[in-house]
């Protein structure tokens, strides 16, 4: 037999596995596409627009909100759906139900001390002073006297008479208001302010809260700034204080509406990618910020498609409406559209200025090892999250996938990307609960959360941008994906698998250190282990074509890889 070089086979075989290696090209190319159009002062603009108002369900502020995105979704060229989504490729509808319960708005306020001549607190300077719920006072206010209960203890309750009195406490309004009205008080004053918000600092921030609605006997609960706080207990401390309160809002029957739009996919319309804002909330951040970005990222979508750079195979929808309510509505109105829903992201909080709030660009996970076993750089925030239980664990690729795209647009810019183990509360919840991956963007810790200093100078537009870029380049990716995509997303998510064990060995190896078992550190490796593996398995979803043999071998290769990496950190953390 004639001997044969290996070296020119060698550096064939080297080629032809270079040819055909995946190549995240598609992937990378909508960043440029997305960026040239997205104009994040128009996302901006709508921020403005919708802080100003006051904003629950049903309310003018509310509604407004909502028609005026129906009006950038008109301009971008969505038309009204007569039939159904698929009247054409760009639709959108308003979807309106009676509410159960009546809608409220504040109009005016004021806290006086009588001989002062200056309020203690207004309504035009602290517009989250009046609890949501209360109503309105007669013309002149209501005058009375207040009497301090400290913590508003039992304690408290039982050694003081308050009948035709006004309770001021150091505890939340709720339930300040609730034992107030059995007990026959006028009204109710109530300070608690999260050590978050850095009160002492802040002096004059207050966050929203509610009292609960009794239209047979319609009272009124006030929320005290610190600094307003501070000044009442001052003033009890000389002797007795009467208050003037005045308070001018409304409670009135009203509609709920929810506003749905979808670029409507070309193959795959009944699959779909949910993008949900809710409106309700009174901020800038909070949720002005989501409800512009998305507005923007819908009108970057008609746009791209109008001028076909980007072809959806499947349908994408851009959701407005009441927090976790009208998401889960969307998703259990209808069970063969459920069906259909492969992805849900929820943009909550997403445009805070980060040098301004303290703090950070977030994608909360959805529950993996990291709800567990929460260490190194992964950090519950402030809202907190219970320790999750292994069976509550949701693998799936999601969570990585999105965290990349976000990262491809920080290598633009240095934005800041962070993640937090799943903590629950906003839209991205009804999703999971249907055993749909759903993921939120937001931002947190920040000082003025829920406070009325919330607004419009608390805002980045870059920051909108970033969000707004990365979850379109996500949505389009999964929209669109072929065969080479979701190989390359394959490799991606395997990479990202294979550094997390590496990681997770380096915090095991420490933590025996400290004392921990071997059984149970090589047991949180190979829970991550099977998470990644799982997760993988489920990436047979993302070509749009269907699963091919390419995929399926491409899969368990990357399982194979993950399997073989566990069993050697594993041995190596025995010391084998």
């Amino acid at each position: 037999m004639k001997k044969i070089s290996l070296l020119p086979a060698l550096l064939i075989c080297t080629l032809f596995a270079a040819a055909q290696k995946p190549s995240t090209k598609t992937i990378d190319g909508y960043y440029p596409v997305i960026r040239n159009v997205f104009n994040e002062n128009n996302a901006y603009n709508t921020v403005g627009f919708v802080e100003k108002y006051w904003r629950i369900a049903g309310n003018t502020g509310f509604d407004e909100s909502i028609y005026h995105v129906e009006k950038i979704l008109q301009s971008a060229g969505f038309v009204k759906e007569v039939n159904g989504e698929a009247d054409g490729p760009l639709t959108y509808r308003i979807e309106k139900r009676k509410m159960r319960r009546p809608t409220w708005e504040p109009v005016s306020s004021s806290l006086t001390i009588i001989g002062e001549t200056k309020p203690l607190l207004e309504s035009v300077t602290n517009r989250n002073m009046i609890a949501i719920n209360s109503s309105s006072t007669p013309t002149d206010g209501e005058t009375a006297e207040v009497v301090y209960l400290g913590k508003a203890t039992k304690a408290d309750w039982d050694a003081n008479d308050v009948k035709g009195k006004i309770v001021f406490a150091e505890n939340g309004v709720g339930a300040l208001y609730a034992n107030a009205m059995r007990k026959g008080a006028v009204g109710v004053l109530g300070y608690s302010m999260p050590k978050y918000t850095q009160p002492e600092k802040n002096i004059h921030s207050i966050q929203f809260t509610s009292i609960s609605l009794d239209t047979a006997n319609l009272k009124w609960g006030i929320v005290l700034s610190y600094d307003a706080k501070e000044k009442l207990k001052a003033a009890l401390a000389k002797g007795p204080v009467r208050v003037n309160v005045k308070v001018v809002s409304k409670i009135y029957p009203s509609e709920e509406l929810t506003i749905v739009a979808n670029a409507r996919g070309t193959i795959k319309p009944d699959e779909r990618f949910v993008f949900s804002a809710h409106v309700q909330e009174p901020g800038a951040n909070d949720n002005a910020t989501g409800v512009g970005t998305l507005a923007e990222m819908a009108r970057v979508t008609a746009t791209l498609i109008k001028e076909k750079k980007i072809t959806p195979k499947r349908t994408i929808t851009f959701l407005w409406g009441d927090e976790i309510v009208s998401t889960d509505r969307y998703i259990k109105d209808d069970s063969v559209r459920a069906k259909g829903i492969k992805w849900g992201l929820s943009l909550d909080m997403v445009g805070e200025d980060v040098s301004k709030t303290t703090g950070s660009f977030l994608i909360e996970k959805m529950p993996d090892p990291s709800a567990i076993w929460t260490r190194g750089n992964d950090h519950h925030t402030e809202w907190g999250g219970r320790v999750l239980k292994e069976s509550d664990m949701f693998p799936h690729y999601f969570n990585d996938f999105l965290l990349d795209r976000c990262r491809q647009q920080a290598k633009e810019n240095n934005w800041v990307v962070n993640a937090n183990p799943f903590e629950g509360g906003s839209d991205h919840t009804p999703f999971l609960q249907a055993k749909i991956p759903g993921l939120l963007m937001w931002h947190f810790t920040d000082v003025f959360y829920h406070t009325d200093a919330d607004r419009l100078n608390m805002v980045s537009p870059q920051e909108m941008k970033n969000v707004g870029v990365s979850a379109l380049a996500a949505a389009y990716t999964l929209c669109a994906a072929d065969e080479s995509a979701s190989l390359a997303l394959i490799d991606e998510i395997t990479k990202n698998a294979t550094d997390r064990l590496e990681t997770e060995y380096a915090l095991s190896k420490t933590a025996l250190q400290n004392g921990s078992t071997l059984e149970k550190e090589q047991h949180i490796l190979q829970v991550w282990s099977d998470w990644y593996k799982t997760a993988l398995s489920k990436m047979s979803d993302i070509n749009t074509d269907g699963v091919t043999k390419a995929i399926e071998k491409k899969i368990e290769g990357s399982k194979d890889t993950v399997g073989k990496k566990t069993d050697a950190l594993i041995n190596l953390l025995a010391g084998k």
